[in-house]
């Protein structure tokens, strides 16, 4: 039995979207001291060096060092540079604890999420548009699986009535990176039916080095790639168009879509 449950509705009431909005803005007001360079910066027991600092939050400390990236917690570095980066433990904790209760709260509304009726009468989904290749299992056709965002890292958005565009993608990628305008493009022209949202398994701190191409529409960080592994994506950028039931009507690149293409789902599988 797969651990993904065939839930989709990410319908949450305004305290719990107000509760992980603050959280989010709250983390990017705090973030400071960006691209500043340390010879060395010590965490417990380990020693980083040649460190380059690209963000610090209430919380956490995100930088490259001489072997690669990493990130620690502020309670757990020296005093001097706990001082140094203005740690505040009261604050850190509060903003600990809202964090914990936010999620907490998140995954208890996902599990108590009811699946979709079922739509009244079945269509011909081979009038269809289907891409030319895929490189992933195919669901057309078939209940998309859970959503699951380790991290939203910009507010999380409301889904319920909507089309869902779920892209997966990475900053390294250049195919992914080019296909942004476009899923921008198809987030503000089609704003009222539909939701996009990016799904990378970078970590936080590798999504937000990118400037550009900016991007307009929601994104979230799931660094486990559980539901790429669920799909069993072998290439990117792919995406998967999600009707309002709960069905998956379009998977591959986002390539092969076009605003010809994409209002016909919209209009062919609306409720």
């Amino acid at each position: 039995m797969s651990e993904y449950k065939r839930v989709y509705s990410l319908d949450y009431d305004m305290n719990l979207l107000s509760k992980i909005t603050v959280i989010s803005f709250t983390l990017l007001a705090l973030t400071t001291q960006a691209d500043e360079s340390l010879r060395t910066l010590q965490v417990k027991d380990q020693v980083y060096t040649n460190v380059t600092v690209t963000s610090v939050t209430t919380t956490d400390i995100y930088f490259t060092h001489a072997r690669g990236m990493a990130s620690a917690k502020l309670r757990d570095l020296t005093p001097d540079l706990q001082k140094h980066f203005n740690y505040n433990a009261a604050k850190s904790a509060e903003t600990e604890t809202a964090q914990r209760e936010a999620t907490a709260d998140f995954h208890k509304r996902l599990a108590q999420a009811k699946p979709p009726a079922p739509k009244p009468a079945a269509v011909n989904e081979e009038a269809d548009f289907v891409a030319p290749q895929l490189y992933a299992r195919s669901v057309r056709g078939q209940p998309a699986p859970q959503f699951v965002a380790e991290k939203w890292i910009t507010a999380p958005p409301v889904t319920s009535g909507k089309f869902v565009l779920i892209d997966f993608w990475a900053t390294w990628c250049g195919p992914c990176r080019r296909s942004i305008p476009e899923l921008n493009a198809f987030s503000a022209r089609f704003k009222d039916r539909l939701v996009v949202i990016g799904v990378s398994d970078e970590s936080e701190a590798d999504i937000r080095k990118m400037t550009e191409p900016h991007i307009d529409y929601t994104i979230a960080s799931d660094t486990r790639h559980r539901m790429s592994a669920e799909l069993q994506i072998r290439g990117i950028p792919h995406c998967i168009l999600i009707d309002p039931s709960g069905i998956v009507r379009y998977e591959g690149m986002p390539q092969f879509l076009d605003d010809q293409k994409l209002e016909h789902f919209l209009d062919r599988y609306s409720r």
